[in-house]
Protein backbone atom coordinates (compact mmCIF):
# COMPACT_ATOMS: atom_id res chain seq x y z
CA UNK A 1 0.00 0.00 0.00
CA UNK A 2 2.49 2.27 0.86
CA UNK A 3 4.56 1.66 -2.21
CA UNK A 4 1.59 2.24 -4.26
CA UNK A 5 1.62 5.85 -2.70
CA UNK A 6 5.18 6.59 -3.05
CA UNK A 7 4.75 5.62 -7.23
CA UNK A 8 1.65 7.76 -7.20
CA UNK A 9 3.78 10.76 -5.99
CA UNK A 10 6.30 9.99 -8.55
CA UNK A 11 4.21 10.02 -11.62
CA UNK A 12 2.29 13.09 -10.04
CA UNK A 13 5.84 14.76 -9.26
CA UNK A 14 6.92 13.67 -13.07
CA UNK A 15 3.74 15.20 -13.96
CA UNK A 16 4.57 18.80 -12.88
CA UNK A 17 7.87 18.24 -14.61
CA UNK A 18 6.09 17.86 -18.06
CA UNK A 19 4.04 20.39 -17.32
CA UNK A 20 6.98 22.77 -16.02
CA UNK A 21 8.71 21.74 -19.51
CA UNK A 22 6.25 22.64 -21.68
CA UNK A 23 5.88 26.33 -19.70
CA UNK A 24 9.53 26.64 -20.17
CA UNK A 25 9.51 25.88 -23.77
CA UNK A 26 6.34 28.48 -24.58
CA UNK A 27 8.48 31.16 -22.92
CA UNK A 28 11.44 30.32 -24.92
CA UNK A 29 9.39 30.09 -27.98
CA UNK A 30 8.14 33.75 -26.83
CA UNK A 31 11.27 35.18 -26.63
CA UNK A 32 12.61 33.76 -29.63
CA UNK A 33 9.60 35.26 -31.33
CA UNK A 34 10.15 38.73 -30.04
CA UNK A 35 13.66 38.39 -30.60
CA UNK A 36 13.21 37.59 -34.57
CA UNK A 37 10.45 40.12 -34.19
CA UNK A 38 12.73 42.82 -33.05
CA UNK A 39 15.34 42.11 -35.47
CA UNK A 40 13.10 42.01 -38.70
CA UNK A 41 11.76 45.32 -37.62
CA UNK A 42 15.01 46.97 -37.02
CA UNK A 43 15.86 46.22 -40.92
CA UNK A 44 17.48 43.45 -42.16
CA UNK A 45 20.97 43.97 -41.84
CA UNK A 46 24.33 41.94 -40.27
CA UNK A 47 22.90 42.74 -37.26
CA UNK A 48 19.39 41.43 -37.71
CA UNK A 49 20.73 38.06 -39.00
CA UNK A 50 22.57 37.51 -35.62
CA UNK A 51 19.42 38.38 -33.63
CA UNK A 52 17.71 35.75 -35.92
CA UNK A 53 20.66 32.95 -35.83
CA UNK A 54 20.22 34.04 -31.79
CA UNK A 55 16.53 33.57 -31.95
CA UNK A 56 17.02 29.69 -33.83
CA UNK A 57 19.07 28.83 -30.82
CA UNK A 58 16.59 30.17 -28.47
CA UNK A 59 13.50 27.73 -30.44
CA UNK A 60 16.13 24.52 -30.47
CA UNK A 61 16.39 25.03 -26.50
CA UNK A 62 12.65 25.05 -26.77
CA UNK A 63 12.42 22.13 -28.57
CA UNK A 64 14.07 20.05 -26.81
CA UNK A 65 12.25 21.51 -23.90
CA UNK A 66 8.96 20.27 -25.43
CA UNK A 67 10.37 16.80 -26.62
CA UNK A 68 11.39 16.54 -22.64
CA UNK A 69 7.88 17.52 -21.39
CA UNK A 70 6.43 15.36 -24.08
CA UNK A 71 8.88 12.40 -23.13
CA UNK A 72 8.48 12.28 -19.40
CA UNK A 73 4.27 12.52 -20.04
CA UNK A 74 4.45 9.78 -22.21
CA UNK A 75 7.05 7.27 -20.54
CA UNK A 76 5.82 8.25 -17.05
CA UNK A 77 3.21 9.60 -16.60
CA UNK A 78 0.55 7.69 -18.92
CA UNK A 79 2.11 4.74 -19.73
CA UNK A 80 3.38 4.46 -16.10
CA UNK A 81 6.69 2.77 -17.78
CA UNK A 82 9.30 2.80 -15.49
CA UNK A 83 12.62 3.20 -17.12
CA UNK A 84 14.25 -0.22 -16.06
CA UNK A 85 14.04 -2.71 -18.51
CA UNK A 86 16.35 -2.68 -21.24
CA UNK A 87 13.91 -1.60 -24.21
CA UNK A 88 12.55 1.19 -22.10
CA UNK A 89 15.56 2.59 -21.75
CA UNK A 90 16.71 2.46 -25.26
CA UNK A 91 13.55 3.27 -26.39
CA UNK A 92 13.98 6.74 -23.57
CA UNK A 93 17.49 7.49 -24.58
CA UNK A 94 16.86 7.40 -28.47
CA UNK A 95 13.99 9.52 -27.99
CA UNK A 96 16.28 12.05 -25.85
CA UNK A 97 19.39 11.99 -27.57
CA UNK A 98 17.45 12.46 -31.13
CA UNK A 99 16.42 15.94 -29.48
CA UNK A 100 19.61 16.54 -27.78
CA UNK A 101 21.86 16.07 -30.57
CA UNK A 102 19.88 18.19 -32.89
CA UNK A 103 19.56 20.95 -30.60
CA UNK A 104 23.47 21.37 -29.65
CA UNK A 105 24.13 20.50 -33.75
CA UNK A 106 21.62 24.17 -33.70
CA UNK A 107 23.57 25.86 -30.87
CA UNK A 108 27.05 25.06 -32.39
CA UNK A 109 25.98 26.53 -35.85
CA UNK A 110 24.72 29.81 -33.93
CA UNK A 111 27.78 29.27 -32.24
CA UNK A 112 29.76 29.41 -35.40
CA UNK A 113 27.93 32.09 -37.39
CA UNK A 114 28.26 34.39 -34.39
CA UNK A 115 32.44 33.45 -34.25
CA UNK A 116 32.46 33.96 -38.00
CA UNK A 117 30.92 37.33 -37.48
CA UNK A 118 32.39 38.66 -34.34
CA UNK A 119 35.35 37.35 -33.25
CA UNK A 120 37.55 34.25 -34.91
CA UNK A 121 39.38 33.29 -31.74
CA UNK A 122 35.69 32.40 -30.56
CA UNK A 123 35.15 29.40 -32.93
CA UNK A 124 37.03 26.94 -30.77
CA UNK A 125 33.86 26.51 -28.41
CA UNK A 126 31.33 25.60 -31.54
CA UNK A 127 34.26 23.01 -32.92
CA UNK A 128 34.35 21.72 -29.44
CA UNK A 129 30.97 21.25 -29.18
CA UNK A 130 30.89 19.46 -32.48
CA UNK A 131 33.38 16.95 -31.08
CA UNK A 132 31.86 16.76 -28.12
CA UNK A 133 28.29 15.78 -30.33
CA UNK A 134 30.42 13.15 -32.52
CA UNK A 135 31.64 11.66 -29.39
CA UNK A 136 27.97 11.69 -27.64
CA UNK A 137 26.78 10.51 -31.29
CA UNK A 138 29.53 7.51 -31.41
CA UNK A 139 28.39 6.42 -27.64
CA UNK A 140 24.87 6.18 -28.45
CA UNK A 141 25.61 4.15 -31.55
CA UNK A 142 27.94 1.53 -29.54
CA UNK A 143 25.34 1.57 -26.60
CA UNK A 144 22.61 0.41 -29.50
CA UNK A 145 24.81 -2.00 -31.39
CA UNK A 146 25.79 -3.68 -28.28
CA UNK A 147 22.41 -3.84 -26.58
CA UNK A 148 20.27 -5.35 -29.88
CA UNK A 149 20.40 -8.57 -29.01
CA UNK A 150 18.35 -7.46 -25.93
CA UNK A 151 15.39 -7.23 -28.14
CA UNK A 152 15.32 -11.13 -29.15
CA UNK A 153 16.39 -11.57 -24.97
CA UNK A 154 13.22 -9.43 -23.88
CA UNK A 155 10.51 -10.14 -26.99
CA UNK A 156 7.39 -9.34 -24.64
CA UNK A 157 8.75 -6.26 -23.63
CA UNK A 158 9.33 -5.23 -27.04
CA UNK A 159 5.69 -6.04 -27.77
CA UNK A 160 4.02 -4.47 -25.21
CA UNK A 161 5.52 -1.27 -26.11
CA UNK A 162 4.43 -1.60 -29.41
CA UNK A 163 1.16 -2.09 -28.20
CA UNK A 164 1.43 0.94 -25.77
CA UNK A 165 2.35 2.81 -29.05
CA UNK A 166 -0.48 1.72 -30.81
CA UNK A 167 -2.65 3.00 -27.45
CA UNK A 168 -0.74 6.49 -27.90
CA UNK A 169 -1.91 7.00 -31.43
Amino acid sequence: MRLKFVMTGFGVVQGLMAVLFAAASLALTVVAARVGWDAAMAGFDKDAAQEIIEAVGLLAAAVVALQMAQTIAEEEVIREAHVSAPTRVRRFLSRFLVVLVVALVIEALVGTFKALHDDLSMLVYPAALLGAISLLLAAWGVFLWTNRSTEELEPEAMEEAKREDRKLK
